[in-house]
């Protein structure tokens, strides 16, 4: 007796364009619903900016997108699900953070916040000030900030703690709170994160947040690249039941495949590209306006030996803040939107003090970024190094292949990094509030069914997956009459 021939699959429920971070923790989220999901990524491999590759010398990997994840460490979506079950470790470095500072010195961000209270001296007990009502709460206060706004929020208290710190700009709050050199420069590395200038309203809400996520969970990294993050959460979902398609690219609505809902883990721009004509002219308009932050240059290098930092203690950390006292990295990121800084804040992250499996034996991997124009292909490799020789005087001699990524190359990789944009857009308060359009409810589009899932939705740019995650539990509770628990 011959087996009937098989029919075809059934139906889709959704489909997410874009295996992101944000796309594949929507697939997740729906999965988790019981829908048939289907992910269409057009790279070989999922992940997007959360992937790894050899991108120097045979047995050096490099991560090609973000390196340092806490957010992804805290995200409320992450931790709720087993992706260690699926490959995912997460290593923690000695200290978060270093900062060299001029003249051999340096400061660190500890895990421990009395530790680090110690480390800054005077400034210490205004550091404990600052963040202990945070800390004690801080589940709680990312819950209430990784979602859209407005909401009302669950932590009232905490949040309203956090608003007051939050809202001034970095440089101000700075300078009022700390007196050393050490603190102040500390805290404006923090805030460079923002990729804004320093004076700009809301961006000690950032500086607070990477403080806090230090204190409460580190800053560590996936153990073997941040693809083994992404590659976590495809097994996830095909665990699942949902199914991933890669080496396809989706221009246009008729590339997709028949499904109840899609979502699309891209650029404004690309959504419009999706939408066709069906996009009304009021909405076309705003994400034809839709306002983008600074683009990045990064440069990723294969070395012989580790970093020769002029202070031994900054190998404690695999993040690294480049960019000397405050004043300066104020002045390079008021200068990053406009033209590449003679001096740059340069984001750096050393790996393979901690991951050695990363290298060949001996071998390290050096991963380094500077804010730039958006769009900018102008080269900046002798700002970037000449930053990092100040403080690692020697160390291009150490290098035995560089590769770099300019913005209009990472834009090339994937819509979603418009202009090099990491970020998803702007992140002021204006950019945050109107992400990409001032409407409660940023992630619904006005065709029926199409969902913008990625970080130019709130909360915005970092590897934590909540765009994708109250995405998807939009679609759920529009289009399935689902009510699922964020």
């Amino acid at each position: 007796m011959t087996a009937p021939p098989a029919g075809p699959p059934p139906p889709l429920d959704a489909v997410v364009v874009g295996a992101g971070p944000n796309g594949l923790s929507a697939a997740v989220t729906l999965a988790r619903a019981g829908l048939r999901v289907q992910v269409i990524e057009a790279h070989g491999r999922v992940g997007g900016g959360l992937s790894s590759a050899t991108l120097t010398l045979p047995g050096f990997v490099h991560d090609f997108g973000s390196a340092i994840h806490p957010l992804a460490a805290a995200s409320p979506a992450f931790r709720q699900w087993p992706l260690h079950a699926f490959g995912l470790d997460w290593i923690h470095p000695d200290a978060p953070v270093a900062h060299p500072l001029p003249g051999g010195r340096s400061v660190t961000l500890e895990r421990d916040l009395h530790a680090t209270a110690d480390a800054l001296g005077r400034d210490g007990p205004a550091w404990v000030r600052l963040m202990a009502p945070l800390l004690d709460d801080w589940e709680g206060l990312l819950d209430d900030i990784l979602r859209p706004l407005p909401r009302v929020p669950s932590h009232p208290v905490t949040l309203a703690r956090f608003g007051v710190r939050g809202l001034p700009p970095a440089a101000l709050l700075g300078q009022t709170l700390f007196r050393t050199p050490e603190a102040r420069a500390l805290w404006a590395g923090l805030a460079a994160h923002s990729c804004l200038p320093l004076g700009t309203p809301g961006t000690s809400a950032m500086t607070l947040v990477l403080a806090l996520l230090g204190h409460a969970v580190g800053w560590p990294f996936p153990r073997g690249g941040a693809q083994a993050l992404a590659d976590a959460l495809r097994a996830y979902l095909e665990y699942l039941g949902g199914t991933v398609v890669t080496g396809v690219t989706v221009t246009d609505a008729r590339d997709l495949p028949p499904a109840r809902v899609t979502l699309v883990d891209s650029s404004p721009a690309a959504l419009l590209g999706i939408l066709g004509d069906r996009a009304p002219a009021r909405y076309r308009a705003a994400l034809e306006g839709y306002r983008y932050g600074p683009g990045i240059q990064k440069f990723d290098y294969a070395l012989s030996a580790p970093m020769p930092w002029q202070d031994p203690r900054v190998a404690r950390a695999a993040t690294v803040h480049l960019g000397g006292l405050a004043p300066e990295i104020a002045t390079s990121e008021r200068e990053a939107g406009r033209q590449v800084p003679a001096r740059p804040y340069v984001l750096g992250a050393q790996h393979t003090l901690f991951d050695p499996g990363r290298a060949p034996a001996g071998g390290h991997t050096f991963w380094a970024y500077a804010h730039v124009p958006n769009g900018s292909d102008q080269d900046a490799q002798a700002q970037i190094e000449g930053q990092i020789d100040r403080f690692a005087p020697g160390w291009q001699e150490l290098i035995l292949a560089r590769t770099c990524t300019t913005a209009t190359q990472l834009q090339a990789f994937s819509p979603v990094f418009h202009g090099g944009d990491v970020n998803g857009g702007r992140g002021d308060l204006p950019g945050l509030l109107a992400r990409p359009v001032p409407t409660p409810t940023p992630y619904r589009t006005p065709v029926r069914g199409v969902y913008l899932c990625s970080s130019a939705t709130p909360p915005g740019g970092g590897i934590h997956g909540m765009a994708g995650h109250h995405a998807a539990l939009t679609a759920l509770k529009d289009e399935f009459r689902l009510q699922v628990e964020s």
